[in-house]
């Protein structure tokens, strides 16, 4: 029986979820305009396990969301995700983050873009089919009244970073889910244990996140 505990600290939702085969038990999270993953994420961690009769020895795995995103949210939660593992001698899984949001919609025709505000003009950004499956590389992307013409299918856009859009991409083929604004934990449930099932894991002393873009500070 696998207990996977997920961890998605990729924007600034801190968002923590319990899973067993794949189903959640239960999860917590929060989103701030200001980041307190620092704050909240081993005080949800501590809550979610002492809430439903769990110990951390108790995890078959750990599985944190792997950007692209915020250099800080994904460094407080791969930090977090990396100590577990190596104190608890349990595997690493790592999930890509636009997938989590992708996965936030069911659509019967056409493609998913979901968008990570990266600053600017500028998104994270993959292309997804209605089956959640990637079609198109993650990349940051800068979007104007151009971008997609070449796609004729519906167009479901999802994320934070679809907001500044709204006056840009006009087509009637766009169609904006403001519903969806953060990735979730709750949705890497059955992808972490999918992943654990094949032993798909990450080395734990080498994997770093997926920042996708040099950090650059900002005074």
């Amino acid at each position: 029986m696998a207990i996977i505990l997920n961890l998605e600290t990729a924007t600034k939702n801190c968002s923590v979820a319990l899973a067993k085969e794949g189903a959640l038990i239960a999860s917590k999270e929060i989103a701030e305009q200001h980041f307190s993953h620092a704050e909240k994420l081993h005080v949800f961690i501590e809550e979610l396990l002492n809430e439903n009769q769990l110990q951390f020895y108790d995890l078959s795995a750990i599985a944190v969301s792997q950007g692209p995103g915020s250099y800080t949210g994904l460094r407080i939660g791969v930090s977090s995700a990396k100590g577990f593992c190596y104190a608890l001698n349990i595997p690493l899984i790592a999930i890509d983050t636009l997938q989590l949001l992708a996965k936030q919609i069911q659509i019967e025709d056409g493609i998913i873009i979901p968008m990570i505000d990266a600053r600017r003009m500028e998104v994270f950004t993959a292309i997804y089919d209605k089956n959640h499956h990637q079609i198109r590389s993650t990349q940051a992307e800068i979007i104007d009244e151009k971008s997609y013409q070449d796609i004729l299918d519906t167009i479901h856009l999802v994320g934070d970073g679809t907001e500044k859009f709204k006056n840009t991409l006009l087509a009637d083929k766009f169609v904006f889910h403001s519903e969806v604004i953060f990735p979730s934990s709750k949705e890497m449930c059955e992808l972490s244990f999918d992943k654990y099932k094949k032993s798909d894991f990450v080395d734990v002393a080498y994997f770093e996140p997926y920042y996708l873009k040099d950090f650059v500070l900002v005074k």
